[in-house]
């Protein structure tokens, strides 16, 4: 399998029908760096047996990962949907991104949270149903399981358990970061769910929670949304709520007042999520 490292100045293919001139211009508007912060390397063309496809994987490391003074330390692992979108304005929808990459070097500077790995998984042409609870969902999520996170595991210095495994998205990959951590909680006990889609299917995932008459599966959640799916947003904090989850514990709920859904808004409210998940205590 190929891997290629891009130094912080490497520049991408643009994606989404943005011209290089036209993005470089509204990033020096907003006054946002062109260069991913940090070392990332990509692994092209990364095939599922379960779905039958491929996509590529983008892996983040935080500074010092390659230190002699480090080499053994390992890291907790954060899964993230819509991998293209999450640390390079040149590929990510629209030309922006996440800011995965500012947003953890500058709390791990502050000493706020944990240095961490992140795992950016590129969505398919069939990225509606691999992000939903149908056959096609279930089988991303053993993809995940079987197939990357082994891969992962073996070629990163990574803590493997659960309770250092974390998965996020937004939209429908906030949907399937739910299906996920409910589903497997053995393999993710951090789910981040943004303006989630928890209406798909005629609100399926709300009523798995609301049918569910087990022990409290060990998980913390975290639920936001601005003024898209609050109502669903709302009744799954709810829902969650009954069964046990305690706000500040194991679940947090934020609504942004106002907020739109796209990627600008998820990356001004990610540090919340991150510092829920993995920061210092």
């Amino acid at each position: 399998m190929q891997v290629l490292i891009f130094a912080d100045n490497y520049i991408l293919q643009i994606s989404s029908g943005i011209m290089a001139k036209e993005l470089k211009k509204r990033q020096k508007k907003s006054g946002e760096k062109d260069e991913i912060v940090g070392k990332v390397e990509y692994h092209k063309d990364f095939q599922s047996s379960f779905l039958g496809n491929k996509r590529d994987i983008v892996v983040w490391m935080p500074n010092g990962y390659d230190s002699s003074k480090n080499k053994n330390k390992r890291y907790p692992v954060l899964y993230m949907h819509d991998g293209q979108n999450i640390l390079d304005p040149r590929t990510s929808y629209a030309g922006k991104d996440w800011r995965i990459d500012e947003t953890l070097n500058k709390l791990i500077k502050q000493k706020k949270i944990k240095e961490i790995i992140v795992v950016g998984i590129y969505n398919s042409p069939d990225r509606l149903d691999e992000y939903s609870w149908g056959e096609k969902g279930r089988n991303y999520l053993r993809f995940i399981i079987e197939e990357l996170k082994p891969f992962i595991d073996d070629k990163y210095r990574t803590l493997v358990n659960n309770e250092n495994t974390a998965i996020m998205g937004s939209s429908m990959g906030g949907l399937i970061s739910f299906y996920a951590a409910w589903h497997h909680p053995e393999i993710f006990s951090m789910a981040g769910c943004m303006s989630s889609s928890f209406y798909y299917n005629n609100d399926s995932s709300i009523k798995q929670v609301q049918d569910y008459e087990g022990s409290k599966k060990h998980i913390k959640f975290y639920i936001d949304h601005g003024e898209d799916g609050a109502i669903r947003g709302q009744r799954m904090f709810v829902e969650l709520s009954q069964k046990g989850y305690v706000i500040g514990k194991d679940i947090d709920y934020y609504y942004s007042a106002g907020a739109e859904h796209n990627e600008k808004e998820w990356a001004a409210r990610l540090e919340r999520p991150l510092l829920f998940f993995f920061g210092n205590k």
